[in-house]
């Protein structure tokens, strides 16, 4: 049987009046009991007719942003920032976990819950050439991050070969020769890990270096606990090491602990640096030297990118691409202040 007001209301914990305010997008419901009863909207499958409610309301309210996992710090903190941003405006978010998958992101672009927002975030992973048509949909979108996509959709990134050249320059001009490479990438160029190497690669050969394929511990995962794995993998093969560049800052500081366990200091034998700035980082100890992608800018653009499209005369025009700038913060795991 299809689920009922009443439904919705015992699976929220409020009462039927408050899930009809809530449906009918009245004022004065929280945030917090707006979210609660959204989501048991979503998980009852309860059918309400968006289509009529945005002829005479005009707006639903609410943006979805769909990453791959909150697990990760990085999307973690990306996830709060584009809140803040989307509170700013006057707009709640609905958030998903894809996973990375190439099913669930193409999932997420044409589900029907798409109707209870009026745009979609989407950081893919799995998206791939071939699938812009998918991306052809009749709402506000944004793209995050760097799938080899091209359309009319809208695209923030991040400076990734700029910023990874930048730590790699940092690490030579700490006098660093034997720097590995702690990561994976992939091999036909697409996303952050491949545009990562590619500035650390253009760092070395400007520097009149080589990189030896063996000074790359391969993490498919970006988790502190692969990073350790591949620095594991790298000492018991006898790579000579006097730096590290995770691909991110928690492949970092999971080759990091590696180095405390085989008795190697930081920095004083092992340089180690990352990318993506998270707060561990800061508070690590040596604390990680590592890239600011400019996360923040990153949510503010995505979001005033959706609320452009969502007026009648929209700014920008269509497809626009916007890559963020970033910094160098240079701490103590790299010899700060040496």
């Amino acid at each position: 049987m299809s689920a009922t007001m009443r439904d919705v209301a015992r699976l929220a914990g409020v009462s039927v009046k408050t899930v009809s305010n809530v449906v009918n997008d009245f004022p004065h419901v929280s945030v917090a009991t707006r979210t609660r009863v959204l989501a048991a909207i979503t998980e009852l499958g309860y059918q309400m007719n968006f289509s009529a409610r945005s002829l005479s309301k005009g707006r639903t309210g609410m943006l979805t942003l769909a990453v791959p996992s909150l697990r990760l710090p990085y999307f973690a903190e990306l996830t709060d920032e584009v809140i803040l941003a989307a509170g700013e405006r006057g707009y709640t978010v609905l958030v998903e976990q894809t996973g990375g998958v190439h099913e669930r992101e193409l999932e997420v672009l044409s589900s029907d819950r798409r109707r209870m927002t009026d745009g979609l975030i989407l950081s893919p992973l799995g998206l791939r050439p071939g699938d812009e048509p998918r991306l052809e949909v009749g709402y506000p979108l944004v793209l995050l991050g760097e799938r080899p996509l091209h359309g009319d959709v809208d695209h923030v990134a991040m400076a990734n070969v700029a910023g990874a050249r930048a730590v790699t320059e940092h690490l030579l001009a700490r006098g660093r020769r034997h720097i590995v490479l702690v990561g994976s990438y992939d091999q036909r160029g697409a996303g952050a890990g491949s545009l990562r190497t590619q500035g650390f690669l253009d760092a070395l050969h400007a520097a009149g270096l080589e990189h030896d394929p063996a000074g790359t511990g391969a993490a498919l995962e970006w988790t502190r606990a692969t990073g350790a794995d591949a620095m594991r993998r790298l000492l018991d093969r006898g790579v000579e090491v006097d730096a590290v560049f995770g691909l991110n800052d928690v492949l970092a500081l999971g080759a990091m602990r590696v180095l405390f366990e085989r008795g190697l200091r930081v920095p004083d034998d092992v340089a180690v640096a990352g990318f993506d700035d998270i707060e561990d980082g800061r508070f690590a100890r040596p604390s990680l030297t590592t890239v600011q992608p400019g996360r923040a800018e990153i949510a503010r653009t995505a979001v005033d990118l959706l609320m452009d499209r969502l007026s009648d005369n929209p700014a920008r025009p269509p497809g626009e691409e916007v890559v963020v700038a970033h910094r160098l913060l240079v701490r103590e795991s790299t010899g700060q202040g040496r």
